[in-house]
């Protein structure tokens, strides 16, 4: 019946049908403890040409653009990953160190671009799949964050290393087929234009938003300035011949930098029907795949989801021993990152959709990487969660104590040569790390005059400076460490290895005494812990001193 109705293509029937496919298999993925991109893939394949052919290859071509938006879609939530507070050093130190190897690699493969963008493909990482996992474990924590930012670190690299290949082979093939050989100048020159025009055209479509919304709260008017924007931007670039991903990526940059905090414009709008949209995005991937090409594809499929797997290991490893990461961060980092599925398929599609390409490559093509995706959707989700569990931040999303102290909170490698410089310093740093609207001198005078009354030096090294701010909604701080200690006066004689500065609203008064007694005990009470905090050598290792489980018995979970 169904196959019947669909035998005349029909762009919406054809749609809603698929919607219905797609939704159900997902829901079905996950009783089994998968992601509901696996489920979508494998039904997709079942319904289509090469099992029961339900959906006649000719009723797809009419949803083309929602596949196009889903892809731009996808790019806007990539880049809105990328603020300005910036993923920690490690994870950068590992995404531009594979950017430089992938890099190098474009110039030996510029006759075999076709192969280079397959290898792409393996950088990409599915930011739905982690952050699924990570909320269904309810895991928090240094290692979460790190992994996070090297997921959008990781599509961004893949992202652009695609689009030079893609641009190149495009140019290799108009060369051939004109008569003559490729220059190498053809192939980087003709990429390097793409990737610049697209970056003119995200940063000039997010400007503008930003520019037309300022003054706008009306939630319906943000969602359709936004839908308009995505779609003007991705349909320019393709007008202009440019890349739709890329352009859509700056533009998701370009709004989490300008408007850090307003959620209420670009690619979260949509997030009621999101899932809607990529359920049918999905879906349609696994309709397109032919089991006669997946058969032929299985040694080139299990080779690349072999050589991916061992790829994520060594540069996980690689890259947080490189940015100076803790041994959690270099241990399994790299087992965290092997899920793969939303932008390596929308990738996938648009090779499969270029006519430029021989008919075979494209089947091939198609059959590698969702085959590849595939497994790696069966057992990156299984890697994640053993990842998340040996590092520590597995069921750690619960509220304790000494939450407000993050990374960006902690200085180690702290200096000053009087307690006021210290005190100043770190105002600087909690005012910038919090993002605060407060008279900070009116602060530093309270802090001083509660110093001058009496000293918040706490003894063996400790010391919380801190004053009220009635302007504030919750309680702030900031903390300095110095391994060799500050040389100023204290009452016990012992130099100040660490110093929390606190700025407390006026109805958390009970808080902040909670507060100075858990990190008097964390100073005190226990020797291990105290060396630990005085010695750690990066915020990273000062914050997992501060949450790991040896940590309850001070910073304890306020459920608890």
């Amino acid at each position: 019946m169904l196959a019947a109705l669909l035998a005349d293509p029909n762009p919406l029937l054809t749609m809603g049908a698929v919607l219905v496919v797609g939704v159900l298999s997902g829901a079905l993925a996950k009783r089994f403890h998968l992601p509901s991109v696996t489920g979508q893939i494998l039904v997709g394949i079942l319904l289509g040409s090469s099992v029961l052919d339900v959906f006649p290859s000719g009723s797809l071509s009419g949803l083309k653009p929602l596949t196009g938006f889903a892809l731009g879609l996808m790019a806007v939530a990539v880049g809105s990953h990328l603020n300005g507070a910036g993923p920690p050093a490690s994870t950068c130190t590992a995404a531009l160190r594979g950017v430089d190897r992938a890099g190098s690699g474009l110039v030996a493969c510029c006759r075999r671009c076709r192969c280079f963008m397959l290898g792409t493909l393996a950088v990409s990482t599915a930011p739905a799949t982690i952050l699924a996992i990570v909320g269904e474990t309810r895991s928090r924590g240094v290692f979460v964050k790190t992994l996070v930012a090297g997921v959008a670190l990781n599509n961004l690299a893949c992202i652009v290393l695609f689009e030079l290949a893609h641009t190149g082979a495009l140019a290799a093939l108009a060369a051939a087929d004109s008569g003559g050989g490729a220059s190498m100048a053809q192939v980087l020159l003709a990429p390097l234009e793409t990737v610049g025009v697209a970056a003119l055209l995200g940063v000039g479509a997010g400007v503008l938003l930003v520019a037309l919304t300022k003054h706008v709260v009306r939630t319906s008017r943000l969602t359709t300035a936004s839908l308009i924007t995505i779609l003007l931007t991705a349909g320019l670039a393709e007008q202009l011949g440019t890349s739709t991903l890329l352009s859509c990526l700056i533009l998701g940059v370009v709004l989490a930098n300008l408007t850090p905090d307003k959620e209420e414009i670009g690619h979260s709008v949509f997030e009621n029907f999101e899932s809607a949209i990529f359920a049918v995005f999905f879906t349609l991937a696994g309709l397109k795949v032919e089991l006669g090409h997946m058969a032929t594809a299985g040694a080139a499929a299990l080779l690349m989801f072999s050589g991916r797997l061992v790829g994520k290991l060594a540069a996980g490893w690689m890259g947080m021993k490189l940015g100076g990461g803790t041994k959690r961060l270099r241990s399994w980092m790299g087992m965290a990152l092997v899920p793969q599925a939303g932008l390596a398929v929308g990738l996938m599609l648009l090779v499969t959709e270029e006519k430029a390409f021989p008919e075979e490559v494209r089947n091939l093509f198609l059959a590698v990487v969702l085959t590849v995706v595939t497994l790696n959707e069966i057992v990156g989700p299984v890697l994640t969660r053993v990842a998340l569990a040996r590092s520590g931040d597995l069921g750690k999303d619960r509220a304790r104590l000494i939450d407000f102290l993050h990374e960006e909170n902690i200085v180690t490698r702290f200096e000053a040569d009087s307690k006021e410089e210290a005190i100043r310093k770190l105002a600087d740093v909690l005012e910038a790390s919090n993002s605060l609207r407060m008279d900070r001198e009116a602060f530093l005078e309270a802090v001083l005059a509660r110093e001058a009354a009496a000293s918040t030096c706490l003894g063996e090294g400790l010391a919380i400076p801190n004053a009220m701010v009635p302007e504030l909604p919750t309680l702030v701080g900031a903390m300095g460490i110095s391994r060799d200690g500050l040389p100023f006066e204290t009452p016990d004689g012992h130099p100040v290895h660490c110093m929390v500065l606190l700025a407390i609203p006026a109805d958390q008064m009970g808080r902040h005494l909670e507060v100075l007694t858990a990190l008097a005990r964390a100073a005190t009470s226990d020797r291990g812990v105290q060396q630990q905090l005085y010695h750690a050598k990066s915020p990273a290792h000062a914050y997992e001193v501060l949450h790991a489980e040896e940590s309850e018995d001070f910073n304890s979970f306020l459920e608890d």
